[in-house]
């Protein structure tokens, strides 16, 4: 790996979401031929998410080109909280954070890269590689040649299977429910209680997480911002996902299913179950949203990251359980560690090393804060080891925090 030779320093990228944008942007700026190719057709969609800021993430956007200041990214929070099923307030403590929302970087980082380089609706089908160069076949039969191929193509990712097809997502047993409702909507004593910190809820056998994020047009105007709720919830993957991956029409989406194909049974027992098992603010904050999707939760880990002159990064290689808010941080992480590796002559096998390490701390540490609902669907004895291990300012402060992975 060591020994390739980027000559003409052309790059091609698979996948147009945060990863590959912020790969591609730092590769430009460097004086790199590239091209982005997303599969998906026009504007892609985050829905909504909500992004903790964490160290690596401003290091990587500013890199890209997207000098902005952290508090200018979203909504500032001063402290932490954490609510009991019913709604009291167990645990509170300051911790001054950004949290920011997935168009926001999207449309940062889609803003700094050349419009004319980044293909959407375009699929590369096959990947060639010799010595010399690596080759993109694209679904209209063109055949791009490069230096590099980047592999920024998320969880199911083409261009990870195309090298270890064995490799798979493992389902620890719960799904996310993510609910973005307008703030307005909510009550004034949901207002006042949740709006101005960073929220948990501990309630027995459930797990979840709220906080403020910027508005539709990125305003942080009190009144204009959106309340973003993350719910983890127990759902046994043969008896019961199959049923939430399934619309009203009978069709299953096995590899996830869009907001707007949610079964109207599915979303309304869901709502009925959130006021019975979490915090009532959570409650109604889920009751009262606009956006409502979930996610099975899923991790994975690599045993390799290169392959000849192919890469891959982002939740192409490692993805890690949402408790640690890492998706975006790594993947700014995986860009600035091979665009360095590249630049500063250790190759691509340092790369791998350093990102292999990072990689599988930060999945560690995902099952680690993830232990609690995984244990959920497991026997008595282990539910109520899991409870007494449970303490609320633990998981308060645990969660969505900066983590020493050896970077």
């Amino acid at each position: 790996m060591d020994e390739i030779a980027f000559r003409q320093r052309r790059a091609l990228i698979v996948g147009g979401s945060l990863a590959g944008l912020i790969a591609g942007n730092l590769l430009q700026r460097r004086g790199w031929d590239v091209d982005i190719y997303e599969r998906t057709g026009g504007v892609l969609e985050g829905r909504g998410a909500g992004i903790t800021v964490l160290p690596g993430l401003i290091e990587g956007l500013q890199a890209a080109g997207v000098d902005i200041p952290e508090a200018a990214l979203g909504v500032e929070l001063p402290a932490r909280v954490a609510l009991d099923r019913n709604g009291r307030v167990v645990a509170e403590r300051t911790f001054s954070q950004v949290m920011t929302s997935w168009r926001r970087l999207y449309e940062l980082l889609k803003g700094a890269f050349p419009e004319a380089r980044y293909h959407s609706g375009v699929s590369v089908e096959h990947i060639e590689q010799t010595d010399a160069t690596v080759s993109a076949y694209l679904a209209d039969g063109k055949r791009l040649d490069a230096d590099l191929l980047i592999g920024a193509d998320g969880l199911r990712s083409t261009v990870r299977s195309r090298f270890l097809p064995q490799i798979k997502p493992h389902y620890p047993g719960y799904i996310a429910w993510r609910c973005l409702a307008d703030e307005n909507d909510l009550s004034a004593a949901t207002r006042e209680l949740l709006l101005a910190r960073y929220a948990v809820c501990v309630a027995p056998g459930e797990q979840g997480i709220g906080y403020p994020v910027p508005g539709p047009q990125h305003s942080v105007e009190r009144g204009k911002r959106q309340y973003n709720v993350v719910w983890y919830s127990p759902v046994r993957e043969h008896e019961e996902l199959p049923g939430l991956l399934t619309d009203d029409s009978g069709r299953y989406h096995p590899n996830g299913i869009a907001p707007s194909l949610i079964s109207a049974r599915v979303r309304e027992r869901m709502v009925e179950r959130a006021a019975q098992v979490l915090a009532p603010q959570f409650a109604e904050a889920i009751a009262r949203s606009r956006l409502v999707f979930f996610q099975p939760i899923v991790d994975l880990e690599m045993p390799r990251l290169v392959f000849g002159r192919i890469v891959v990064i982002g939740d192409a290689a490692f993805v890690a359980r949402p408790h640690v808010a890492m998706g975006v941080p790594k993947a700014a992480g995986d860009a600035l560690a091979l665009v360095a590796a590249i630049h500063e002559g250790n190759g691509l096998a340092a790369f791998e090393a350093q990102r292999m390490r990072v990689g599988a701390a930060i999945v560690a540490r995902g099952r680690y804060l993830g232990a609690y609902m995984e244990a959920q669907l497991k026997s008595q004895e282990e539910r109520e080891q899991a409870q007494q291990r449970r303490i609320p300012e633990q998981v308060m402060m645990e969660t969505a925090a900066p983590m020493d992975y050896g970077r």
